[in-house]
């Protein structure tokens, strides 16, 4: 047979069908590993985009490949055949001929020989050995050949580099989308109107070529919305592909099919069982997903030591005279590992399966958390997974295991969180970084246990994990979920409702709402006491004295910190002996005894970082420096709020670390560095704003208030502080959302800080000077009609409210004014404005109301008549030398001295004296 000629230098690659979008880096690095590599697998999950990829980068390269570049579609082989059906293939698109009696995959080596070819070959998983010997061959003899594949699975082929085709990222997405549309829609463009539901569309698509691609075309009949809408049934609304597109491509569930299909029966079996995750580790998967040995006898006789010689047969009884035993298993059948239930999986062989399903593509390895790595379905995969499971009659026992498991990992974590199990600090962070990881199974394992009405296993998670949503600012949806099990929670045993009480107790301390903190702690003391558990007795006490203290009820708050502290002499009481001394420390500060409440926040910063919990260490430092900072001891209080900030900004505490960004802002502030005050703030700001909790955004647009002032907006200042008294007035008229809760009136009175009126009327009062009462009951009314949004883009001086709350906060003398000054002015500071001179114009525009919201007197404002008490009150008068200056009542001079107490937030004669004097009240005669 004459030799077959060289390969003649051509390409027969297929034209692109439409315009190739997004995916630049991607082509950019392919074509740079082409350069140096050999042979590339492009490796994905079906429908990812592996076969367009390896087209448009073969066109991109065919210039630096003069011999040519072809392209093999493999797709339509039968696994199972010849030995050498790939290079047949291969040879009938090279167009070589077959030689008598030499092996065809050399022919083709010859036929490529020394010139600079690229092959691809498309679709090789169901073929994957035959595409692997076939390069095995090629590549050693034919030095210029370079290889690309594409497939869902490696094909270990020597010196071979796996690509693994990324999803489109998020901006892709939309691009694909929208460029498909116009094919089926013409005038589609994505618009302010559509782009949330665009973009809702490739999220819940995983960014997946194909899927996007399937569900443009349904832009003929549906809107985008509707669309976004009905993604749930994705697999009925995502078929109808062109008729000329492989069957496989014609409709998502077919591209999964077909590598569904080739599984075999243990892949598929982990496959749909995996489906109960949104993301695990080895361990979990192991847990939940294989089957336990059903007699345990193989695993117990593996463990069994050398057994001693048994005794002579003849000095046992009659075996005639025993009883009919059982019969025992083959004991052939123990031999290996552990059997596993009705053909199901062992737990020593999840890794294996594991990673074939990883190298199939139907599994992506996501990241490493905490020293372990994380997998996870894409959306598509894993609802096709579902479905599996619930046709196997898998699912109700699949579920169960998954809420135990969580339930276990939730159980440990939590213990480890308030350290009633020994850890140190980054143990302590690498929980945090695991629940993280875990929200979605949690989510999943609570409306699991909501549907099978499991009220216990629903409660136990939520107590265990109150402790990583307080820290994150996330209360309002875990009160939801503990709020949706306590309801139902009638006859469970105490030593689950009595921890669950009080865990909600103290969520709701966390969302600043006292009185249903104290409502319920006080019904979590009794099943606490008669299950037992000292430690959730002792946090429903502290929360009570909590609650007591915002209140002004500082001797029963200091009754319940007493009966604490018998408690929390115990073993593992560490953290509530802690937390129960910066309790105390924060009553003694508001009640004007600094030194006693540094000693007590002293004691309990030594706690704390003695059981290596330095987010408890955190609360005692944020008290320290606010004590320091009242003392007018701007340096320690800023050492003390900069060492607060590292294991906050560890765990993304957002509360304490607004609390500690907001104490340098206002040292900034009260030492003139406005650009620093304004940089801090701006993050607390916004840190209280991601975690929701009204009271604390109105702490942070207080601030802000004294910033404008200083800054010289007067208008602003004003704005700002009527938006926070709303705020708070919100916040204190809250409702029971269900029956069980605890009874408390809805309209509480607004819970306020030692000195706050005092502090808003620092704001508010030089602005009254030059623009006059009227007008700043009008601003200030204006202020209270603002949406937190509104107000806080006012404060921030720009519109984007959105910037990333965690993000490393700035510590103290990173930076001097200079450097800061550009920072600043990127979180929205004024420029040109005096800061020396209150004005007329706010920095942002005023609420868009149709009509100007009525005038409001802020609630610090003191009437004529306590102004001149307050004038007399710094002249050293008491309430019956006042009543003789004023021909007033000496019971009515005292009235009208508790109204100026409580509407500034003092606790002394003194403090309304220097107050007056600060404002030149004391040098007025008189203000009428």
């Amino acid at each position: 047979m004459t030799p077959n000629p060289p390969v003649a230098a051509g390409t027969n690659l297929p034209a692109e069908p439409n315009a190739f979008v997004g995916r630049e880096r991607d082509v950019a690095d392919l074509r740079g590993l082409l350069e140096t590599t050999r042979a590339v697998t492009l490796c994905g999950a079906g429908g990812i985009g592996k076969t367009r990829l390896a087209v448009h980068v073969a066109h991109e390269v065919l210039a630096a490949h003069p011999g040519g570049a072809w392209f093999v579609e493999l797709a339509d082989l039968a696994s199972g055949g010849p030995a050498d059906v790939v290079a047949r293939r291969v040879a009938a698109v090279l167009g070589a001929s077959e030689e008598e009696g030499r092996p065809l995959t050399v022919t083709l080596a010859d036929a490529i020989g020394d010139r600079a070819v690229l092959l691809v070959l498309d679709n090789c998983e169901h073929v994957v050995a035959e595409c692997a010997d076939l390069a095995g061959t090629l590549l050693p003899r034919c030095p210029r050949l370079r290889l690309v594949a594409t497939s869902r699975e490696p094909l270990r082929t020597e010196g071979e580099t796996v690509w693994r085709v990324p999803p489109l990222d998020p901006a892709e997405a939309v691009r694909l989308f929208a460029e498909r549309a116009r094919a089926v829609r013409p005038e589609f463009a994505v618009t302010p109107e559509n782009a949330a539901a665009v973009e809702e569309v490739g999220r819940a698509l995983d960014g997946v070529p194909l899927a996007l691609e399937l569900a443009a075309a349904r832009l003929r009949v549906l809107t985008v919305e509707q669309i976004a809408g009905r993604l749930a049934d994705r697999f009925r609304l995502l078929g109808g592909n062109a008729r000329t597109a492989p069957h496989r491509q014609r409709t998502l569930r077919a591209a999964i099919d077909w590598s569904h299909e080739l599984l075999d029966d243990r892949e598929r079996t982990l496959l749909r069982r995996l489906s109960v995750f949104t993301g695990w580790t080895l361990g979990q998967a192991e847990r939940v997903c294989a089957d336990a040995d059903p007699t345990g006898l193989a695993a117990d006789l593996a463990d069994l030591a050398d057994l001693p010689d048994l005794p002579d047969l003849a000095d046992l009884p009659d075996l005639h005279d025993l009883p009919d035993l059982p019969d025992l298993p083959d004991l052939s059948e123990l031999d290996g590992e552990p059997a596993a239930v009705d053909g199901g999986l062992p737990p020593r062989g999840v890794l294996d399966l594991l990673t074939a399903l990883v190298d199939k593509s139907l599994v992506v390895v996501v990241d490493e958390v905490a020293g372990e790595t994380r997998f996870r379905l894409l959306d598509s995969i894993r609802q096709y997974a579902a479905e599996r499971l619930a046709e196997a009659g898998e699912e109700e026992a699949i579920r169960d295991r998954h809420r135990d498991a969580v339930l276990e990992y939730a159980e440990r974590d939590g213990e480890l969180a308030l350290a009633e199990a020994e850890a140190d600090w980054p143990d302590r962070v690498a929980l945090f970084r695991r629940c993280d990881a875990e929200l979605g199974n949690i989510r999943a394992a609570l409306s699991w246990a909501l549907d099978r009405e499991d009220v216990e296993g629903g409660l136990r998670i939520c107590t265990a994990l109150r402790s990583y949503w307080i820290a994150r600012g996330r209360v309002a949806e875990w009160s939801r979920w503990t709020d949706r099990f306590l309801a139902r929670s009638r006859g469970l045993p105490a030593i689950v409702l009595g921890p669950a009480l009080a865990g909600r107790a103290q969520l709701a301390l966390s969302a600043r709402d006292f009185p249903r903190a104290a409502g319920f702690a006080e019904r979590a003391l009794d099943p606490c006491r008669r299950a037992g558990d000292g430690f959730m007795a002792a946090a429903s006490l502290i929360t009570i004295a909590e609650a007591h203290i915002r209140a002004g009820r500082y001797t029963e708050a200091a009754d319940r910190l007493d009966e604490t502290d018998a408690l929390t002499d115990a073993p593992g009481q560490e953290w509530n002996r802690g937390y129960a001394l910066i309790t105390r420390g924060y009553m003694l500060a508001r009640r004007g005894r600094a030194r006693e409440a540094a000693q007590a926040y002293e004691a309990g910063l030594a706690v704390m970082r003695d059981i290596g919990q330095l987010w408890g260490a955190a609360h005692a430092l944020i008290g320290l420096g606010r004590i320091a900072e009242l003392r007018g001891d701007a340096a320690c209080a800023r050492a003390r709020f900069t060492e607060a900030l590292p294991p906050l900004v560890e765990i993304e505490a957002r509360p304490e670390l607004a609390r500690a960004l907001a104490g340098l802002g206002r040292v900034a502030l009260a030492a003139g560095d406005l650009p620093i005050a304004r940089r801090s703030l701006a993050r607390a700001l916004r840190l209280s704003r991601a975690s929701g909790v009204r009271p604390e955004i109105a702490r942070g647009l207080e601030a802000f208030a004294q910033l404008l002032a200083r800054e010289g907006d007067g208008r602003g200042a004003v704005l700002l502080a009527g938006a926070a008294d709303g705020l708070r007035e919100a916040a204190a008229r809250r409702h029971t959302p269900h029956p069980d809760g605890p009874a408390y009136t809805s309209g509480a009175s607004v819970t306020r800080t030692p000195g706050h009126g005092a502090r808003v009327e620092a704001v508010l009062e030089p602005v009254r000077r030059v623009v006059g009462d009227p007008v700043v009951a009008q601003w200030f009314g204006e202020g209270r009609s603002l949406a937190p949004d509104e107000a806080i883009a006012l404060a921030l001086g720009t519109d984007d409210t959105e910037a990333d709350p965690s993000a490393a906060p700035p510590t103290d003398g990173a930076s001097g004014p200079a450097s800061t000054a550009a920072s600043g002015t990127a979180d929205g500071a004024p420029s040109g404005t005096s800061p020396s001179t209150p004005t007329s114009t706010p920095r942002s525009t005023s609420p868009s109301t149709p009509t100007s919201p009525p005038p409001s007197t802020p609630p610090s404002t003191l009437t004529a008549r306590e102004r001149e008490i307050a004038q007399l009150i710094a002249r050293g008068l008491s309430n019956k030398g006042i009543a003789g200056e004023l021909v007033i009542s000496p019971a009515t001079a005292a009235r009208h001295v508790a109204n100026i107490l409580t509407k500034l937030g003092f606790n002394s004669r003194a403090q309304i004296a220097v107050w007056a004097v600060d404002h030149h009240l004391a040098d007025q005669p008189q203000l009428r």
